[in-house]
């Protein structure tokens, strides 16, 4: 029997590229002791291989958001919290750190905060030996991580040796061996020089290729992440103001206004009086478009 006659009832048949991996419902958190939400009633689902881009203000609750996506609010971060956050089929307020560290990998914007070990790769087996996975599995995901990151030279190097782009490599390798679905990025180029920084997005996008993962990212570089986004969400005062494709968000004139820094290239074809939907992002777009046009 084919799809098709399978299918006769009207009925849809399931889209795993479609698969909605994190559903916010009306989350609000305040923060002990402070007087204001950083976060205020959002609403939002993220699908299964997005590269969703959050930007705004600082303090508009992008970080704060992605927190309480991998479980660290309201599991290690105490104040007042309402809503839900289902990830990967597990309420995260009920579900534990180390069980939601299997779904949610975080690479934190400083990669020292999470490298430690004497090693490289006994770094990036901290986690795995927290699961308390034999030492075949440990071994091969290890040198998986290392290979896949292109760190395999580095495995003997102490952390504290690196290059910053080598240290955040070592950062996302120790995430990756865990085998997530979602990768949390929080700012993961303000650290590092401009060609480190693009080499970084690169292996981002590269990652979620290769494995399919879903990527969430906090970035003030448009101009590098802007163009490797499936969607772009901007956040102010805790709420969600802006949701949509980065070319839809990058063409509204009010878009600074929330904190958005329009990259060059954006702003070279608003001079123009390139508008619209399909505002182009990147050089080899503008090139395009401005070709067409003449």
């Amino acid at each position: 029997m084919s799809i098709s006659d399978n299918n006769k009832s009207g009925s849809r048949l399931p889209d795993p590229d479609n698969e909605v991996l994190v559903q916010i419902r009306n989350l609000s958190f305040q923060y002990l002791g402070s007087a204001v939400k950083v976060l205020d009633g959002v609403n939002v689902d993220i699908k299964k291989n997005e590269i969703v881009l959050i930007a705004g203000h600082s303090g508009s609750g992008k970080s704060t958001l992605l927190r309480a996506i991998n479980g660290l609010i309201p599991h290690q971060h105490a104040g007042s919290y309402q809503g839900s956050v289902i990830v990967d089929g597990s309420i995260v307020s009920k579900t534990s750190m180390s069980d939601l560290a299997k779904k949610v990998g975080y690479v934190f914007q400083n990669p020292e905060n999470q490298i430690f070990m004497f090693s490289v790769e006994r770094d990036i087996a901290f986690g795995l030996e927290n699961l308390r996975l034999s030492t075949s599995e440990i071994r091969e995901r290890v040198d998986w991580a290392m290979d896949l990151l292109g760190i395999s030279n580095l495995s003997q190097r102490a952390p504290h040796e690196l290059s910053d782009g080598q240290k955040q490599r070592v950062a996302i390798a120790g995430v990756i061996a865990m085998r997530p679905r979602i990768l949390i990025l929080d700012e993961p180029t303000s650290l590092l020089d401009p060609f480190t920084a693009k080499n970084v997005v690169d292996l981002v996008q590269e990652l979620r290729k290769k494995l399919g993962m879903t990527v969430l990212l906090v970035e003030h570089r448009l101009d590098l992440v802007a163009k490797i986004a499936s969607r772009m969400i901007v956040m102010d005062k805790g709420r969600l103001v802006l949701d949509g494709t980065p070319q839809e968000i990058l063409s509204k004139l009010d878009v600074g206004l929330y904190g958005v820094n329009e990259p060059m290239i954006v702003r070279v074809a608003k001079l123009l009086g390139i508008t619209g939907s399909n505002l182009p992002i990147d050089p080899k777009s503008l090139s395009e478009r401005i070709r067409i046009s003449a």
